[in-house]
């Protein structure tokens, strides 16, 4: 999904439209006990409720596409016949009426609450400390605006209607017991401790909204930490694999280009392929209909053979990328170059650069030895404090 497709949906969850038809509901404790549920037409909700839950579902589209939000895809079998993809498509197409099916996912995601909780807590100090969880559902129809031949949107015409599903799961945390103001007597007591829902850890979408239809091979996953791929809830919820985490292809990565290139991985290699692949961000950020941009290890092979890496290291490369991915493996940009970051860091000195200046930075050797040389362009402080440079001689 791009980032129009996601807007457009996120546009809907506008708490003063009222898009969506109805929200359900799954309280369940630390230890998977249902403690309640419930089912709410959005139509009906009083306005600041209406607008928090609108709030947590927004939080499921508002995350990195191939970072914290990544694809689930769904094989033709799967599609066909698989139990997960049954439930899923059963609740989408009954507006989550469908108590069957509704009652199987709860199940579902609660089996998965029992395999992360504290299964030894026994006293009340550590079950206190245990999280609860809402298991929050939404079904919302969005009529798809027709699309001219011209590229035009023409919001009166519809082309068709689009479907969809969100979940979220949302930690459910005791506060302390602290003072609090009373407006009533206009005086401060002592608030009782109270259960308070939290941002959501993960959820997702379902379809994929891709070309202004559903996708039904595809759900977009979403979970607050990019570290963590919560591998128990995709195999419970999606029957499938979750595609590497950000963070460890991002690690994986650097380990093969460092390993590859051994002494030509230098830092004129590392800007290189920086600034090449933080080129490719910014124009495709530019274009609100392109898709996350992807890159193979041909597209990383060719940048380094362009900044004078050797063809035997840029083939060692190739080999350990395969090794390490998969052959036709494609990763998000987002995860070989941070974007809004060029850092450089010795045992005893950090640089912080601005993303786009990375060309401030060289390497030279002076008597002997290695070092890190910084253009001082403008204003130079140290510990806040402005300084000047006297001239030799």
């Amino acid at each position: 999904m791009n980032q129009r497709d996601l807007s457009q949906l996120k546009r809907r969850l506008n708490p003063d439209k009222r898009n969506p038809t109805v929200i359900r509901g799954c309280y369940v404790s630390y230890d998977g006990t249902v403690i309640s549920t419930f089912a709410q037409p959005v139509f009906h909700l009083p306005a600041e409720e209406n607008e928090k839950y609108m709030s947590l579902f927004k939080r499921v589209l508002s995350g990195t596409p191939g970072q914290n939000l990544q694809e689930i895809e769904f094989t033709g079998m799967q599609a066909m016949e698989g139990e997960e993809h049954k439930i899923l498509s059963t609740m989408r197409e009954s507006g989550l009426t469908d108590e069957e099916a509704v009652n199987a996912f709860y199940e579902r995601v609660i089996n998965y609450i029992r395999s992360i909780s504290p299964a030894d807590a026994q006293s009340v100090n550590e079950q206190q400390a245990a999280s609860n969880y809402l298991i929050l559902l939404l079904h919302d129809g969005y009529d798809v605006p027709y699309i001219n031949e011209n590229g035009e949107t023409d919001n009166e015409q519809a082309s068709d209607m689009f479907s969809y599903i969100l979940c979220c799961i949302c930690p459910v945390k005791q506060t302390k017991p602290a003072l609090s103001y009373f407006l009533t007597e206009n005086e401060f007591h002592t608030r009782m401790a109270d259960w308070v829902v939290s941002a959501p850890d993960l959820g997702f979408l379902f379809p994929a909204y891709e070309e202004h239809s559903a996708n039904i091979y595809k759900a977009m996953f979403f979970t607050r930490d990019s570290a963590d791929a919560h591998e128990a809830f995709v195999e419970n919820i999606f029957g499938s694999d979750l595609p590497m985490p950000a963070v460890e292809q991002q690690e994986t990565f650097q380990s093969v280009l460092q390993e590859a290139l051994e002494d030509e991985c230098s830092l004129d290699v590392v800007q290189a392929v920086h600034e090449t692949v933080r080129t490719r961000l910014e124009e495709q950020k530019a274009d609100k209909t392109a898709e996350p941009l992807k890159l193979t290890k041909q597209d990383v092979k060719e940048v380094l053979e362009s900044c004078g890496v050797s063809m035997e290291r840029a083939q060692v490369f190739e080999d350990k990328y395969t090794e390490a991915f998969g052959e036709y493996t494609e990763i998000p940009a987002v995860n070989v170059v941070a974007p809004k970051q060029f850092n450089i860091s010795t045992p005893s000195v950090s640089i912080k650069v601005a993303p786009d200046r990375s060309d401030l930075i060289e390497t030279r050797m002076i008597d002997g030895k290695c070092y890190i040389l910084v253009l001082a362009d403008g204003d130079v402080e140290v510990n806040g404090v402005n300084v000047k440079f006297r001239q030799e001689g």
